[in-house]
């Protein structure tokens, strides 16, 4: 093996510049680095419902992951989560991202304020036009929701296919309880990844959400009790015709509520479903349509006569004799109040 001989300057040179750098070096203070984990994103989070969970922002979030749109995440997406780095100030506001279903009244609710003060503070010259997505200033000093009278809650995050019935089942509560306590304009209307407080305690809700009154005097209303599946005609508070009724299934719920029959037709021709789903369905000539909301209506049947289970994509289902009956007697503006 030869070795190369290096020149005598040469290696002088070399053995101070190795004691040189055998003395204490001055050291820099790195940044402390911030503390974070890693989220995999779930089927229905969004940003904002991650960025709760963790305490922090979804500006914070967006920030650690460069995300150029943070309205958009998907599963299985991992993103790091900095939970111990500092909200940014907002001065005295907050920030909320609209979610499907939001009305300006239920954010104002949720949030503990008014609809005149959040369009105040987002300068909305429309507090009826908001759209998903829409990053809204919320007062910071009532970011958590109103503490409600019900007694204890719990928070229940929906899942894909669940609806408001459903849930209030787990729950041992009725649909319009939790409804109340989220201040829901439309219980009908959920999303996936809605956070919804659930009244587990507190005073016990009647087993019907019927009014007892709910209207005065001999006024024509009709009442659909969507968990007995049946229909009951009142002229104030006496009955004057009961049938069983069809509703909608657990995918194709019928909404629960109060509305009043807006359209009347002898006969309709009804589609709906999707030909990808193989629910598409058209039906021709359909009896005694009333429409009370949207496309939700009263109607005869004549593809089955299974009354008394639900069968519908939403509608009420009744035998065509007992829809003609209800045709000729509900003039439009009828009252009519679905409930479980």
């Amino acid at each position: 093996m030869c070795t190369r001989v290096l020149p005598k300057g040469v290696f002088v040179l070399i053995v101070a510049t190795a004691l040189v750098s055998l003395l204490p070096a001055p050291v820099a203070a790195a940044p402390r680095p911030t503390d974070t984990v890693v989220h995999v994103v779930q089927w229905g989070e969004t940003l904002q419902i991650i960025a709760r969970r963790y305490g922090t922002t979804y500006t914070a979030i967006a920030s650690a992951n460069n995300l150029h749109n943070p309205n958009f995440v998907y599963a299985g997406q991992r993103l790091v989560i900095p939970t111990s780095a500092s909200a940014p100030s907002t001065g005295s506001s907050g920030v909320y991202i609209v979610q499907r279903g939001d009305t300006l009244r239920t954010i104002a609710a949720r949030h503990g304020t008014t609809v005149s003060n959040l369009a105040n503070l987002n300068r909305l010259a429309n507090p009826n036009f908001i759209w998903v997505g829409q990053a809204l200033k919320v007062p910071s000093s009532a970011s958590a929701p109103p503490a409600q009278e019900q007694g204890p809650t719990t928070v229940h995050v929906v899942q894909r296919g669940e609806f408001l019935t459903r849930i209030a089942w787990q729950y041992g509560t009725t649909a319009s309880a939790i409804a109340r306590a989220n201040n829901l304009v439309n219980p009908s209307l959920i999303y996936v990844g809605q956070r919804l407080i659930i009244p587990v305690a507190g005073a016990n809700p009647p087993a019907s959400d019927t009014p007892s009154n709910p209207v005065p005097g001999g006024e024509k209303w009709i009442d659909v009790n969507l968990s007995s599946q049946t229909l009951t005609a009142h002229e104030g508070n006496q009955v004057v015709y009961t049938a069983r009724v069809s509703t909608g299934v657990a995918w194709y719920p019928t909404p629960a509520g109060t509305f009043r029959i807006q359209r009347k037709y002898r006969y309709d021709d009804m589609t709906g479903g999707s030909r990808a789903r193989g629910d598409y369905y058209y039906l021709p000539n359909v009896p005694y349509c009333m429409y009370y909301y949207a496309g939700y209506a009263l109607h005869g049947t004549y593809w089955h006569s299974n009354f008394g289970t639900p069968m519908s994509h939403g509608c009420t289902n009744l035998s065509t004799p007992d829809a003609g009956w209800l045709f000729n007697w509900a003039p439009i503006g009828t009252r009519v109040v679905n409930h479980y």
